[in-house]
């Protein structure tokens, strides 16, 4: 099993236990692949829920740019759904996890398609 093998059964362990959902693993390991590089490094492999420059970021990078989402208040609100029911207090926010959770959110699997 490789690397990035390993990430995708952490990731789907977080969905299950933390976020209390059954993953689609067709689409987790699609998502965790589009996160490219970043799922090795410490720092970007993670989502600081509490910082608004980062969900900024996620809400233009992400949303808009990849699922090309129209801006407006829904896709803040969304981020925070999705923070929320991974855990404020959950330090380790995977990336790869939040993504998943708002593709699903906003129904955007056919991104990946």
């Amino acid at each position: 099993m490789g690397k990035r093998d390993e990430l995708i059964v952490k990731y789907a362990d977080d969905l299950k236990n933390k976020c209390g959902m059954a993953p689609d693993m067709d689409l987790l390991t699609k998502v965790t692949i589009g996160c490219g590089p970043a799922i090795y490094n410490d720092d970007a492999s993670t989502v600081a829920g509490s910082q608004p420059s980062e969900l900024e970021t996620i809400k233009t990078n992400f949303l808009m740019k990849k699922l090309g989402l129209a801006d407006g208040p829904q896709l803040m609100d969304a981020i925070d759904s999705v923070i929320e029911t991974y855990g404020r207090s959950e330090r380790n926010k995977y990336r790869a996890v939040v993504y998943y959770m708002l593709t699903k959110h906003f129904g955007k699997e056919s991104v990946y398609g």
